[in-house]
């Protein structure tokens, strides 16, 4: 099956629009809050995945059956009062793990928002690939709540958020390899705070460091201009992040999602330097290669190259202010 991206989004009039608060599952709801409920809702399915995106004004409580054949991974975006799922006291950026066939219990005592992967706990060991616990199904069999570090919960909602908007915006525009790339962001966004508390990795050597790191670039000119994230690269090669960041930073000296990302920007740079204002734009190109802040996107290229993208594009020569 394709990767091609869709979006569809509706407003909640009502506590009923949350039976289908996460795609694919029913959720039994009731209305705890006093007044009409009011939110929104987004589903984003790329190819068989799919993500949910959801905000309410008054508190619930959810109650999934244990019919539900799926594992969902959650992330509490925001919360203005207490939340609780089973016994676990949620804080936003705190992860929650389903697993298949287990009645979940939600309390959300006021306004929150949220974010859910569903999918096949079969799908784990593709999907984290050279994590040996998290590629294991048995550790997902068991519910659990991951504490957020505090230093990365805005990070982590706050660019989750951003990918969404973006992509609802562009979902007609993005490619499927493209596509590919933004379903890795998102799952990257959500895990963050699962593999921040896992244990750390047993320290490598330089010779074993630089093969890995050469069978990456090989792995990347492949890939020719298609933008490649970091969890592709633990998956291709049964490593985990810790050790592929160990790797890169012993023979580069920045880790990996630094080299990604000037990987990209120099793809984006030819790309620009290849076209001409009049048949493509800055922040389509940007897109495609996975820069969701059109800002941040345009520091990162001026520190690299000196310039803006705009310049290397020729918009400025032709009156236009360049983008930052």
């Amino acid at each position: 099956m394709g990767n091609r991206l869709s979006v569809m989004s509706s407003d909640l009039n009502g506590f009923e629009g949350l039976h289908q608060a996460v795609q694919g599952s029913h959720v039994d709801v009731m209305q705890l809050g006093r007044g009409r409920l009011r939110g929104t809702l987004s589903h984003i399915g790329i190819g068989d995945f799919s993500l949910s995106v959801g905000s309410f004004n008054l508190g619930v409580r959810t109650q999934r059956t244990s019919s539900d054949e799926k594992l969902i991974v959650g992330m509490l975006l925001s919360a203005e009062d207490r939340v609780s799922h089973f016994a676990f006291d949620m804080r936003p950026a705190d992860v929650l793990v389903i697993p298949p066939a287990v009645e979940h219990d939600g309390i959300f005592h006021g306004a929150s928002s949220y974010a859910a992967l569903r999918f096949d706990l079969a799908d784990v060991a593709t999907m984290f690939a050279g994590e040996a616990r998290l590629s294991d199904p048995v550790t997902w069999l068991e519910k659990n709540r991951y504490r957020a570090d505090p230093a990365i919960m805005p990070v982590t909602t706050g660019r989750l958020q951003q990918i969404v908007s973006c992509l609802a915006q562009h979902q007609d525009s993005l490619t499927e390899a493209s596509a590919d790339f933004w379903k890795r962001a998102i799952v990257d966004c959500i895990t963050a705070t699962i593999f921040q508390s896992l244990p750390a990795d047993e320290h490598g050597t330089l010779p074993a460091a630089l093969r890995l790191v050469h069978n990456v670039e090989d792995y990347l000119a492949a890939a020719e201009s298609r933008p490649v994230h970091v969890s592709e690269l633990c998956a291709a090669f049964r490593v985990s992040r810790r050790g592929l960041h160990r790797a890169f930073h012993d023979v580069f000296g920045i880790g990996p999602v630094t080299f990604l990302r000037h990987k990209r920007l120099c793809a984006i740079r030819n790309a620009l330097r290849a076209s001409s204002p009049g048949k493509t734009t800055v922040s389509a190109t940007a897109l495609q290669q996975g820069f969701v802040e059109l800002g941040r996107f345009s520091q990162y290229y001026r520190a690299l190259f000196g310039e803006y993208p705009s310049e290397t594009l020729g918009l400025r020569a032709a009156g236009s202010p360049p983008l930052h």
